[in-house]
């Protein structure tokens, strides 16, 4: 039998009594809605394509089973295999990335996604966590040597990440990532001069997007005015929150999963508006505004440095990609296709968000400070 006495010396034992559990809580009621919004969407979408009705719901729960593991892993780390682990994943990933502008599958005129043995992962994913922590890292380090040029190192990696993604096209994720860089470095102590002219240049790269990408270009334009191009998966969407009203037309009862190739990925938040209803997608909107908002809080009463840094990029960017997919499946912005991380179907998705839950939950806890030499 484990062992979970306050004395016990079993890194079970010194997790479970160190570890966040309101936190910890949070992330696998999202896991149980993901499993929920899963049972719901994939079954219609494997019947369109032909296969086994609960082909991807199976699928599904198998990629949980490695990717909590791999999030009780990273919690149990302290601050400086965090570092290590994130160096690691950060050069993996940012080299299979680059191979997907060779290699890469093609799905809707983008190449984001590589295949290896009869299975298919997005890279760039796994890059973003590992790239909130080492800048956190870099950032802290240049605190206590200032000859140490950690901003100018965190400044070559984003833009060699945001390259890559320019090039695939990833537009969404470039924004998001260039935009929790920019709030690590601001809360940093950036100074006004430069925080202005940072300002002023990523509002001209999404200005030449919407000049010379021209999916940007329909998408914005397709937001704007209503009369421009095919409206048809909004307009799917946005009937799907009306039908299912307060409290949902009931599980399996949905429509909109038959007519939206994405139901079960980029619009799974419209699925469970249509079935369970306003009640249950603001529960789960509240369960995602209580991990950022209670994570921040808890981050404000940290004295390390790199554990401040980091726990408010990882946040940032987590709360970030919920509100992105969200809002496009309510019109509120342009549509993007970005996963709501534990809950839209897919491999990649599902082990990238339990790496970052992991992480934050590994920053949060209470344990023995990092070793000197990776302070």
């Amino acid at each position: 039998m484990i062992d979970v006495s306050r004395g016990s010396s079993s890194i079970y034992g010194q997790w479970w009594w160190t570890v966040d559990r309101m936190m910890l809580f949070a992330f696998l009621l999202l896991m149980l809605f993901g499993i929920l919004s899963a049972a719901a969407a994939t079954p219609m979408v494997a019947d369109r394509l032909g296969i086994a009705k609960f082909y991807f719901l199976k699928r599904h729960l198998i990629y949980l089973i490695p990717s909590l593991t791999a999030a009780f892993c990273i919690s149990a780390m302290d601050d400086a295999n965090i570092k290590k682990f994130s160096l690691v994943l950060f050069a993996v990933s940012l080299f299979f990335t680059a191979l997907t502008l060779f290699f890469g599958v093609e799905i809707k005129g983008a190449r984001r996604w590589i295949s290896f043995f009869g299975f298919s992962a997005q890279p760039s994913e796994f890059v973003r966590p590992a790239l909130v922590v080492i800048t956190a890292w870099m950032l802290s380090k240049r605190q206590k040597y200032p000859e140490f040029r950690g901003n100018l190192l965190s400044a070559f990696f984003l833009i060699v990440f945001v390259s890559l993604l320019v090039l695939q096209p990833d537009v969404g994720m470039a924004a998001v990532s260039v935009s929790v860089w920019f709030g690590q470095v601001f809360l940093n102590g950036l100074a006004a001069a430069p925080v202005i002219i940072i300002a002023v240049l990523a509002g001209l790269a999404l200005f030449l997007a919407y000049l010379f990408l021209p999916h940007v270009t329909v998408r914005v334009d397709r937001f704007l005015d209503p009369t421009v191009g095919d409206h048809y998966q909004i307009n799917r969407s946005l009937e799907a929150f009306a039908g299912g009203g307060l409290t949902g037309i009931g599980p399996g009862e949905g429509i909109v999963k038959k007519h939206l190739p994405d139901a079960h990925s980029d619009f799974v938040f419209s699925v469970l508006g249509e079935e369970f209803g306003f009640f249950v997608c603001v529960l789960v909107t509240m369960i995602i505004a209580f991990i950022v908002v209670y994570g921040m809080l808890k981050t404000v009463k940290e004295k390390d440095l790199f554990v401040i840094l980091a726990s408010v990029g990882l946040l940032a960017q987590f709360g970030l990609q919920c509100f992105i997919n969200i809002a496009s499946a309510l019109h509120m912005i342009p549509t993007k296709g970005m996963p709501l991380p534990f809950m839209s179907y897919g491999g990649s998705s599902m082990l990238s968000a339990n790496i970052t839950a992991g992480m934050i939950l590994a920053l949060g806890r209470r344990r023995i400070s990092p070793s000197p030499d990776l302070r």
